[in-house]
Protein backbone atom coordinates (compact mmCIF):
# COMPACT_ATOMS: atom_id res chain seq x y z
CA UNK A 1 0.00 0.00 0.00
CA UNK A 2 1.94 3.20 -1.30
CA UNK A 3 0.84 5.46 1.40
CA UNK A 4 2.84 7.94 3.49
CA UNK A 5 5.08 6.84 6.50
CA UNK A 6 5.27 9.62 9.80
CA UNK A 7 7.90 9.24 11.92
CA UNK A 8 7.51 10.23 15.32
CA UNK A 9 10.04 12.49 17.32
CA UNK A 10 7.52 13.08 20.11
CA UNK A 11 5.55 15.43 18.74
CA UNK A 12 1.88 16.34 20.29
CA UNK A 13 0.86 16.85 16.50
CA UNK A 14 2.21 13.90 15.37
CA UNK A 15 -1.54 12.31 15.14
CA UNK A 16 -3.34 15.11 13.59
CA UNK A 17 -0.62 14.53 10.91
CA UNK A 18 -2.32 11.25 10.08
CA UNK A 19 -5.42 11.98 10.35
CA UNK A 20 -4.76 14.96 7.71
CA UNK A 21 -3.53 12.46 5.32
CA UNK A 22 -6.36 9.75 5.88
CA UNK A 23 -8.65 12.73 5.34
CA UNK A 24 -7.48 12.71 1.23
CA UNK A 25 -8.07 9.20 1.17
CA UNK A 26 -4.42 8.01 1.56
CA UNK A 27 -3.24 5.62 3.68
CA UNK A 28 -1.26 7.02 6.57
CA UNK A 29 1.19 5.40 9.27
CA UNK A 30 2.98 6.74 12.12
CA UNK A 31 6.44 4.53 13.27
CA UNK A 32 8.92 5.77 15.89
CA UNK A 33 11.57 7.11 14.83
CA UNK A 34 14.07 4.47 15.75
CA UNK A 35 12.32 1.94 13.49
CA UNK A 36 15.04 0.75 11.05
CA UNK A 37 15.36 1.70 8.09
CA UNK A 38 14.73 -1.40 6.03
CA UNK A 39 11.55 -1.96 8.18
CA UNK A 40 10.25 1.34 7.10
CA UNK A 41 11.53 0.50 3.40
CA UNK A 42 9.52 -2.84 3.47
CA UNK A 43 6.41 -1.21 3.77
CA UNK A 44 6.84 0.66 0.15
CA UNK A 45 6.08 4.14 1.43
CA UNK A 46 5.11 7.06 -1.46
CA UNK A 47 6.54 9.67 1.03
CA UNK A 48 8.10 10.25 4.12
CA UNK A 49 7.24 12.98 7.53
CA UNK A 50 9.53 13.47 9.85
CA UNK A 51 7.23 15.19 12.50
CA UNK A 52 8.29 17.62 15.35
CA UNK A 53 9.82 16.62 18.49
CA UNK A 54 10.54 18.81 22.20
CA UNK A 55 13.96 17.72 21.59
CA UNK A 56 16.95 19.66 20.17
CA UNK A 57 19.43 18.24 17.70
CA UNK A 58 22.43 19.76 19.51
CA UNK A 59 21.19 17.85 22.88
CA UNK A 60 23.00 14.73 24.10
CA UNK A 61 20.05 12.80 24.15
CA UNK A 62 18.44 14.20 20.63
CA UNK A 63 16.50 11.29 18.79
CA UNK A 64 18.20 11.67 15.66
CA UNK A 65 17.91 9.14 12.99
CA UNK A 66 20.94 7.75 10.47
CA UNK A 67 21.53 9.91 7.18
CA UNK A 68 20.48 6.68 5.27
CA UNK A 69 16.92 7.64 5.21
CA UNK A 70 18.01 11.04 2.92
CA UNK A 71 19.53 8.50 0.82
CA UNK A 72 17.23 6.37 0.02
CA UNK A 73 15.28 7.76 -2.63
CA UNK A 74 12.19 8.77 -1.48
CA UNK A 75 10.80 11.81 -0.96
CA UNK A 76 10.43 13.80 2.54
CA UNK A 77 9.19 16.26 4.45
CA UNK A 78 10.39 17.49 7.49
CA UNK A 79 8.01 19.78 9.88
CA UNK A 80 9.60 21.50 12.58
CA UNK A 81 12.42 19.67 14.28
CA UNK A 82 12.00 17.48 11.32
CA UNK A 83 13.18 19.91 9.24
CA UNK A 84 16.28 20.59 11.93
CA UNK A 85 17.00 17.18 11.74
CA UNK A 86 17.32 17.31 8.06
CA UNK A 87 19.37 20.86 8.05
CA UNK A 88 21.44 18.79 11.07
CA UNK A 89 22.06 15.35 9.10
CA UNK A 90 23.20 17.66 6.10
CA UNK A 91 25.84 19.36 7.52
CA UNK A 92 24.21 22.48 8.40
CA UNK A 93 24.01 24.69 11.54
CA UNK A 94 21.16 24.87 13.80
CA UNK A 95 21.34 26.81 16.60
CA UNK A 96 19.54 27.97 19.95
CA UNK A 97 17.20 30.69 19.56
CA UNK A 98 16.61 33.51 21.40
CA UNK A 99 13.50 34.00 21.88
CA UNK A 100 11.60 31.16 20.29
CA UNK A 101 8.58 31.44 17.66
CA UNK A 102 5.07 30.05 19.46
CA UNK A 103 1.85 31.24 17.93
CA UNK A 104 0.84 32.60 14.59
CA UNK A 105 3.54 34.58 12.68
CA UNK A 106 3.42 35.24 8.83
CA UNK A 107 4.88 33.34 6.22
CA UNK A 108 6.57 34.59 3.39
CA UNK A 109 7.54 32.67 0.18
CA UNK A 110 11.00 33.82 -1.54
CA UNK A 111 11.83 30.97 -3.63
CA UNK A 112 8.97 28.90 -4.62
CA UNK A 113 8.98 25.15 -4.70
CA UNK A 114 6.49 22.22 -5.33
CA UNK A 115 5.72 22.16 -1.74
CA UNK A 116 3.92 25.71 -2.39
CA UNK A 117 1.86 25.01 -5.75
CA UNK A 118 -1.06 27.24 -5.10
CA UNK A 119 0.29 29.19 -1.68
CA UNK A 120 -0.20 32.80 -1.99
CA UNK A 121 3.25 34.40 -1.18
CA UNK A 122 2.22 35.35 2.34
CA UNK A 123 -0.01 33.33 4.33
CA UNK A 124 -0.33 32.62 8.66
CA UNK A 125 1.25 29.89 9.81
CA UNK A 126 1.67 28.37 13.23
CA UNK A 127 4.97 28.13 14.91
CA UNK A 128 5.81 26.35 17.87
CA UNK A 129 9.90 26.03 17.80
CA UNK A 130 12.64 27.53 20.24
CA UNK A 131 16.03 25.87 17.91
CA UNK A 132 16.28 27.37 14.43
CA UNK A 133 18.17 26.77 10.96
CA UNK A 134 20.82 29.55 10.88
CA UNK A 135 22.61 27.74 7.92
CA UNK A 136 21.34 25.67 5.39
CA UNK A 137 23.32 22.45 3.55
CA UNK A 138 24.90 22.86 0.75
CA UNK A 139 22.55 21.99 -2.51
CA UNK A 140 19.72 23.56 -0.30
CA UNK A 141 17.65 26.64 -1.28
CA UNK A 142 15.54 28.49 1.44
CA UNK A 143 12.45 28.69 0.31
CA UNK A 144 10.55 30.80 3.03
CA UNK A 145 11.12 33.37 6.15
CA UNK A 146 9.11 34.03 8.81
CA UNK A 147 11.81 35.92 10.71
CA UNK A 148 13.35 32.63 10.63
CA UNK A 149 14.74 30.47 8.00
CA UNK A 150 10.82 28.85 7.93
CA UNK A 151 11.38 26.12 4.87
CA UNK A 152 14.41 24.87 2.86
CA UNK A 153 14.66 22.41 -0.12
CA UNK A 154 16.65 20.32 -2.14
CA UNK A 155 14.53 19.38 -4.82
CA UNK A 156 16.81 17.19 -6.61
CA UNK A 157 16.59 14.64 -3.73
CA UNK A 158 13.18 15.64 -2.99
CA UNK A 159 13.61 16.84 0.51
CA UNK A 160 11.94 19.62 1.35
CA UNK A 161 11.91 20.85 5.20
CA UNK A 162 9.50 23.34 6.85
CA UNK A 163 9.39 24.79 10.28
CA UNK A 164 6.06 25.75 11.26
CA UNK A 165 3.03 23.28 11.35
CA UNK A 166 0.70 22.43 8.44
CA UNK A 167 -1.54 20.35 10.00
CA UNK A 168 -2.68 22.46 12.60
CA UNK A 169 -6.01 24.86 11.40
CA UNK A 170 -4.03 27.74 12.64
CA UNK A 171 -1.87 27.33 9.30
CA UNK A 172 -3.78 29.25 6.72
CA UNK A 173 -2.76 27.16 3.53
CA UNK A 174 -1.53 23.66 5.61
CA UNK A 175 -3.66 21.58 3.95
CA UNK A 176 -2.64 22.42 0.66
CA UNK A 177 0.78 22.24 1.54
CA UNK A 178 0.31 18.86 2.78
CA UNK A 179 -1.48 17.77 -0.32
CA UNK A 180 0.89 19.23 -2.25
CA UNK A 181 3.75 16.44 -0.62
CA UNK A 182 1.67 13.64 -0.61
CA UNK A 183 0.27 13.99 -4.38
CA UNK A 184 2.46 16.17 -6.14
CA UNK A 185 5.92 15.29 -4.66
CA UNK A 186 4.63 11.94 -3.73
CA UNK A 187 2.53 10.83 -5.84
CA UNK A 188 0.89 8.83 -3.20
CA UNK A 189 -2.39 6.40 -3.96
CA UNK A 190 -5.89 7.06 -2.96
CA UNK A 191 -5.90 3.44 -1.34
CA UNK A 192 -7.58 4.61 2.18
CA UNK A 193 -11.56 4.07 2.06
CA UNK A 194 -13.62 2.85 5.22
CA UNK A 195 -15.99 1.37 3.16
CA UNK A 196 -13.55 -0.82 2.23
CA UNK A 197 -12.05 -0.87 5.52
CA UNK A 198 -15.46 -2.38 7.07
CA UNK A 199 -15.56 -5.40 4.12
CA UNK A 200 -11.83 -6.41 4.59
CA UNK A 201 -12.11 -6.34 8.74
CA UNK A 202 -15.39 -8.51 8.36
CA UNK A 203 -13.37 -11.08 6.09
CA UNK A 204 -10.47 -10.96 8.56
CA UNK A 205 -12.32 -11.78 11.73
CA UNK A 206 -14.46 -14.47 10.27
CA UNK A 207 -10.76 -16.30 8.86
CA UNK A 208 -9.29 -15.15 12.55
CA UNK A 209 -12.13 -16.41 14.73
CA UNK A 210 -13.49 -19.89 12.40
CA UNK A 211 -16.49 -21.29 14.98
CA UNK A 212 -15.02 -20.01 18.49
CA UNK A 213 -16.97 -17.79 20.25
CA UNK A 214 -15.71 -14.26 21.37
CA UNK A 215 -15.87 -12.16 24.22
CA UNK A 216 -16.43 -8.64 24.46
CA UNK A 217 -16.50 -5.81 27.47
CA UNK A 218 -19.37 -3.69 26.12
CA UNK A 219 -19.49 -0.51 27.65
CA UNK A 220 -21.97 1.74 25.70
CA UNK A 221 -18.83 4.47 24.72
CA UNK A 222 -17.99 4.72 21.01
CA UNK A 223 -15.09 2.48 20.61
CA UNK A 224 -16.53 -0.65 22.36
CA UNK A 225 -19.43 -0.57 20.45
CA UNK A 226 -18.27 0.17 16.93
CA UNK A 227 -16.23 -3.22 17.72
CA UNK A 228 -19.28 -5.47 18.81
CA UNK A 229 -21.35 -4.39 16.08
CA UNK A 230 -18.96 -4.81 13.69
CA UNK A 231 -17.75 -8.32 15.10
CA UNK A 232 -21.40 -8.98 15.32
CA UNK A 233 -21.87 -8.24 11.48
CA UNK A 234 -18.73 -11.13 10.72
CA UNK A 235 -19.62 -13.77 13.45
CA UNK A 236 -23.20 -13.20 14.72
CA UNK A 237 -24.13 -14.81 17.96
CA UNK A 238 -20.16 -16.16 18.39
CA UNK A 239 -19.83 -13.15 20.41
CA UNK A 240 -21.01 -12.87 23.70
CA UNK A 241 -21.05 -9.18 25.46
CA UNK A 242 -20.56 -8.63 28.95
CA UNK A 243 -22.15 -5.18 30.28
CA UNK A 244 -20.63 -4.57 33.97
CA UNK A 245 -22.63 -1.95 35.41
CA UNK A 246 -20.40 -0.50 37.89
CA UNK A 247 -22.79 2.43 39.48
CA UNK A 248 -20.37 4.93 38.45
CA UNK A 249 -22.38 5.50 34.63
CA UNK A 250 -24.66 7.85 33.68
CA UNK A 251 -28.92 7.47 34.27
CA UNK A 252 -30.22 5.21 32.86
CA UNK A 253 -27.20 3.83 30.82
CA UNK A 254 -27.39 -0.04 31.68
CA UNK A 255 -31.13 0.21 30.15
CA UNK A 256 -29.98 1.99 27.52
CA UNK A 257 -27.25 -0.02 26.38
CA UNK A 258 -29.25 -3.13 26.61
CA UNK A 259 -32.38 -1.25 24.29
CA UNK A 260 -29.72 0.00 21.72
CA UNK A 261 -27.08 -3.53 21.57
CA UNK A 262 -29.45 -6.00 22.32
CA UNK A 263 -32.49 -5.33 21.28
CA UNK A 264 -32.13 -2.74 17.96
CA UNK A 265 -28.74 -4.91 16.83
CA UNK A 266 -29.77 -8.11 18.49
CA UNK A 267 -26.53 -9.10 20.38
CA UNK A 268 -25.63 -11.20 22.79
CA UNK A 269 -25.49 -8.95 26.25
CA UNK A 270 -24.99 -10.17 29.75
CA UNK A 271 -25.60 -7.07 32.25
CA UNK A 272 -23.97 -7.66 35.53
CA UNK A 273 -24.83 -5.28 38.33
CA UNK A 274 -22.22 -4.57 40.22
CA UNK A 275 -23.11 -1.14 41.87
CA UNK A 276 -22.96 -2.31 45.52
CA UNK A 277 -19.55 -4.14 44.58
CA UNK A 278 -17.87 -0.75 43.38
CA UNK A 279 -19.09 1.47 45.81
CA UNK A 280 -18.29 -0.49 48.86
CA UNK A 281 -14.57 -1.04 47.22
CA UNK A 282 -14.19 2.98 47.00
CA UNK A 283 -15.70 3.49 50.50
CA UNK A 284 -13.24 5.88 52.20
CA UNK A 285 -10.99 6.19 49.54
CA UNK A 286 -10.76 10.25 48.12
CA UNK A 287 -7.16 10.32 46.03
CA UNK A 288 -8.28 10.06 41.95
CA UNK A 289 -5.27 7.63 40.86
CA UNK A 290 -6.69 5.19 43.77
CA UNK A 291 -10.09 5.21 42.61
CA UNK A 292 -9.34 4.67 39.22
CA UNK A 293 -6.58 1.57 40.39
CA UNK A 294 -9.56 0.42 42.53
CA UNK A 295 -12.19 0.81 39.47
CA UNK A 296 -10.00 -0.78 37.13
CA UNK A 297 -8.44 -3.69 39.27
CA UNK A 298 -12.79 -4.02 40.31
CA UNK A 299 -13.81 -4.16 36.75
CA UNK A 300 -11.33 -6.69 35.61
CA UNK A 301 -12.18 -9.20 38.92
CA UNK A 302 -16.07 -9.00 37.38
CA UNK A 303 -15.70 -8.97 34.16
CA UNK A 304 -13.20 -12.58 34.35
CA UNK A 305 -16.11 -14.06 36.41
CA UNK A 306 -18.79 -13.52 33.88
CA UNK A 307 -16.49 -14.38 31.19
CA UNK A 308 -15.65 -17.92 32.65
CA UNK A 309 -19.44 -18.43 32.87
CA UNK A 310 -19.07 -19.20 28.75
CA UNK A 311 -17.45 -22.25 27.47
CA UNK A 312 -15.71 -22.45 24.30
CA UNK A 313 -14.35 -18.61 24.11
CA UNK A 314 -11.23 -18.40 22.95
CA UNK A 315 -10.92 -14.62 21.53
CA UNK A 316 -11.22 -10.97 23.65
CA UNK A 317 -12.51 -8.76 21.67
CA UNK A 318 -11.02 -5.06 22.44
CA UNK A 319 -12.26 -1.49 21.57
CA UNK A 320 -8.41 -0.15 20.90
CA UNK A 321 -7.92 2.42 18.44
CA UNK A 322 -5.35 3.58 16.51
CA UNK A 323 -4.43 6.40 19.29
CA UNK A 324 -3.83 4.15 21.98
CA UNK A 325 -1.09 1.43 19.57
CA UNK A 326 0.30 5.11 18.98
CA UNK A 327 1.03 6.13 23.01
CA UNK A 328 2.14 2.53 23.63
CA UNK A 329 4.75 2.91 21.48
CA UNK A 330 5.69 6.76 21.87
CA UNK A 331 9.90 7.71 21.54
CA UNK A 332 9.18 8.92 25.10
CA UNK A 333 8.07 5.62 26.68
CA UNK A 334 4.91 4.69 28.89
CA UNK A 335 3.91 8.02 31.03
CA UNK A 336 5.32 7.59 34.39
CA UNK A 337 1.28 7.09 36.15
CA UNK A 338 -0.74 5.82 33.51
CA UNK A 339 -4.36 6.32 34.59
CA UNK A 340 -5.96 3.05 35.31
CA UNK A 341 -9.41 2.72 33.59
CA UNK A 342 -12.22 0.05 33.40
CA UNK A 343 -11.26 -0.78 29.67
CA UNK A 344 -10.39 -4.38 29.50
CA UNK A 345 -6.53 -3.80 28.80
CA UNK A 346 -5.28 -6.25 31.56
CA UNK A 347 -7.54 -9.20 30.77
CA UNK A 348 -5.41 -10.92 28.24
CA UNK A 349 -3.19 -11.61 30.75
CA UNK A 350 -5.57 -13.11 33.25
CA UNK A 351 -7.40 -15.00 30.50
CA UNK A 352 -5.07 -16.39 27.81
CA UNK A 353 -7.39 -15.27 25.19
CA UNK A 354 -6.56 -14.56 21.71
CA UNK A 355 -7.30 -10.77 20.88
CA UNK A 356 -9.31 -9.59 18.19
CA UNK A 357 -9.21 -5.36 17.82
CA UNK A 358 -10.90 -4.40 14.64
CA UNK A 359 -10.41 -0.61 15.12
CA UNK A 360 -6.39 -0.71 16.25
CA UNK A 361 -6.27 0.87 12.82
CA UNK A 362 -8.58 3.82 12.95
CA UNK A 363 -8.23 7.39 14.21
CA UNK A 364 -11.25 8.65 16.65
CA UNK A 365 -12.94 10.34 14.01
CA UNK A 366 -12.70 7.35 11.54
CA UNK A 367 -14.37 4.88 14.22
CA UNK A 368 -17.52 7.13 14.60
CA UNK A 369 -17.93 6.71 10.19
CA UNK A 370 -17.25 3.26 10.51
CA UNK A 371 -19.50 3.61 13.23
CA UNK A 372 -22.45 5.42 10.78
CA UNK A 373 -21.92 2.89 7.67
CA UNK A 374 -22.78 0.50 9.94
CA UNK A 375 -26.14 1.82 10.98
CA UNK A 376 -25.38 2.60 14.19
CA UNK A 377 -27.78 6.15 15.27
CA UNK A 378 -25.89 9.13 15.09
CA UNK A 379 -26.69 10.59 18.63
CA UNK A 380 -24.81 7.10 19.77
CA UNK A 381 -21.70 7.43 17.31
CA UNK A 382 -21.27 10.69 18.10
CA UNK A 383 -21.57 10.71 22.29
CA UNK A 384 -18.61 12.57 24.05
CA UNK A 385 -15.97 10.80 25.86
CA UNK A 386 -16.83 9.50 28.91
CA UNK A 387 -14.20 8.31 31.19
CA UNK A 388 -13.23 4.64 31.91
CA UNK A 389 -14.39 5.23 35.69
CA UNK A 390 -17.15 6.98 35.24
CA UNK A 391 -18.67 9.32 37.77
CA UNK A 392 -15.71 7.87 40.08
CA UNK A 393 -13.30 10.76 38.99
CA UNK A 394 -16.73 13.40 37.91
CA UNK A 395 -17.10 13.33 42.11
CA UNK A 396 -14.15 14.98 43.59
CA UNK A 397 -13.29 13.28 47.05
CA UNK A 398 -14.97 10.09 48.46
CA UNK A 399 -17.80 8.32 46.35
CA UNK A 400 -20.93 7.17 47.58
CA UNK A 401 -24.48 6.15 46.50
CA UNK A 402 -26.03 9.79 47.57
CA UNK A 403 -23.30 11.75 45.53
CA UNK A 404 -23.73 9.01 42.31
CA UNK A 405 -27.25 9.38 42.24
CA UNK A 406 -26.75 13.46 42.82
CA UNK A 407 -24.43 13.50 40.05
CA UNK A 408 -26.51 11.64 37.60
CA UNK A 409 -29.72 13.53 37.88
CA UNK A 410 -27.58 16.78 37.51
CA UNK A 411 -25.46 15.58 34.89
CA UNK A 412 -28.47 13.92 33.01
CA UNK A 413 -30.17 17.51 33.35
CA UNK A 414 -27.18 19.21 31.10
CA UNK A 415 -27.28 16.92 28.55
CA UNK A 416 -30.75 16.61 28.06
CA UNK A 417 -30.63 20.65 27.49
CA UNK A 418 -27.67 20.59 25.53
CA UNK A 419 -29.68 18.37 23.24
CA UNK A 420 -32.43 20.42 23.60
CA UNK A 421 -30.79 23.81 22.73
CA UNK A 422 -29.16 22.07 19.44
CA UNK A 423 -25.83 22.48 21.70
CA UNK A 424 -24.37 18.88 21.77
CA UNK A 425 -23.07 18.39 18.23
CA UNK A 426 -21.37 21.88 18.81
CA UNK A 427 -19.38 21.17 21.69
CA UNK A 428 -16.86 18.15 21.91
CA UNK A 429 -16.91 17.16 25.86
CA UNK A 430 -19.84 18.04 28.63
CA UNK A 431 -20.44 17.72 31.95
CA UNK A 432 -21.15 17.88 35.61
CA UNK A 433 -18.45 17.53 38.28
CA UNK A 434 -19.54 17.05 41.67
CA UNK A 435 -17.67 19.00 44.40
CA UNK A 436 -16.82 17.79 48.47
CA UNK A 437 -17.19 21.69 49.31
CA UNK A 438 -20.45 22.57 50.59
CA UNK A 439 -22.05 25.89 50.90
CA UNK A 440 -25.17 27.83 52.40
CA UNK A 441 -27.93 28.94 50.17
CA UNK A 442 -31.75 30.01 50.86
CA UNK A 443 -34.76 28.04 49.38
CA UNK A 444 -37.75 29.29 50.01
CA UNK A 445 -37.73 30.63 53.91
CA UNK A 446 -35.10 27.52 54.31
CA UNK A 447 -31.58 28.39 54.84
CA UNK A 448 -29.60 25.40 53.09
CA UNK A 449 -26.28 23.65 53.20
CA UNK A 450 -25.30 21.42 50.08
CA UNK A 451 -22.82 20.52 47.79
CA UNK A 452 -21.66 23.20 44.98
CA UNK A 453 -21.81 21.57 41.27
CA UNK A 454 -19.50 22.79 38.52
CA UNK A 455 -21.04 22.84 34.61
CA UNK A 456 -17.59 21.59 32.25
CA UNK A 457 -17.73 22.17 28.21
CA UNK A 458 -14.83 22.11 26.37
CA UNK A 459 -14.27 22.49 22.47
CA UNK A 460 -11.00 20.59 20.73
CA UNK A 461 -9.77 18.95 17.78
CA UNK A 462 -7.50 16.30 19.11
CA UNK A 463 -8.10 16.50 22.99
CA UNK A 464 -4.69 17.60 23.36
CA UNK A 465 -5.49 21.11 23.86
CA UNK A 466 -8.66 22.43 24.72
CA UNK A 467 -10.91 25.95 24.91
CA UNK A 468 -14.03 26.36 27.37
CA UNK A 469 -17.22 26.13 25.29
CA UNK A 470 -18.44 30.18 25.18
CA UNK A 471 -21.87 28.52 25.69
CA UNK A 472 -25.07 31.08 25.56
CA UNK A 473 -25.60 33.44 29.45
CA UNK A 474 -29.03 32.49 28.95
CA UNK A 475 -28.57 28.45 28.54
CA UNK A 476 -26.33 28.42 31.58
CA UNK A 477 -28.56 30.46 33.69
CA UNK A 478 -31.79 27.82 32.59
CA UNK A 479 -29.06 24.86 33.03
CA UNK A 480 -28.44 26.62 36.84
CA UNK A 481 -31.81 27.21 37.60
CA UNK A 482 -32.94 23.42 36.28
CA UNK A 483 -30.15 21.80 38.78
CA UNK A 484 -31.07 23.75 41.80
CA UNK A 485 -34.43 23.76 41.82
CA UNK A 486 -34.82 19.91 40.34
CA UNK A 487 -31.66 18.15 42.18
CA UNK A 488 -31.90 17.52 46.31
CA UNK A 489 -28.13 18.31 47.44
CA UNK A 490 -27.05 20.81 45.12
CA UNK A 491 -27.65 24.92 45.84
CA UNK A 492 -24.51 26.10 43.98
CA UNK A 493 -23.73 25.80 40.24
CA UNK A 494 -20.62 27.13 38.76
CA UNK A 495 -19.25 27.23 35.18
CA UNK A 496 -15.50 26.14 34.43
CA UNK A 497 -13.59 28.53 31.89
CA UNK A 498 -10.26 26.68 32.12
CA UNK A 499 -8.43 26.05 28.99
CA UNK A 500 -6.25 23.29 28.41
CA UNK A 501 -3.63 23.98 29.17
CA UNK A 502 -3.15 24.47 31.88
CA UNK A 503 -6.12 22.47 33.16
CA UNK A 504 -7.09 18.95 32.04
CA UNK A 505 -10.56 18.66 30.78
CA UNK A 506 -11.32 16.24 33.14
CA UNK A 507 -11.25 17.65 36.67
CA UNK A 508 -9.48 14.27 37.95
Amino acid sequence: MKGIIILDFGSQYNQLIGRRIREMEVYAEILPYHTPLDQILSKNPAGIILSGGPSSVNAENAHLISKDILEANIPILGICYGMQLIAFLEDGIVTKGTKGEYGKAELEIVKSNPLFQDVPEKSTIWMSHFDEVTKVPNGYDVNCKSGVIAGISNTSKNIYGIQFHPEVTHTEYGTQILKNFVFSISEAEKNWKLSNYIETTIQDIRKKVGRSKVILGLSGGVDSSVAAVLIHKAIGDQLQCIFVDTGLLRKDEGRKVMENYGAHFHMNINMVDAADRFLSKLNGIADPEEKRKIIGREFIEVFDEEAKKFQGAEFLAQGTIYPDVIESQSVNGPSAVIKSHHNVGGLPEVMNLQLVEPLRELFKDEVRRVGEELGIPAHLVHRHPFPGPGLGIRILGEVNEEKVKILQEADDIFIEELYKHKLYDQVSQAFVVLLPVKSVGVMGDERTYEYTAVIRSANTIDFMTAEFSKLPWEFLEHISNRIINEVRGINRVAYDISSKPPATIEWE
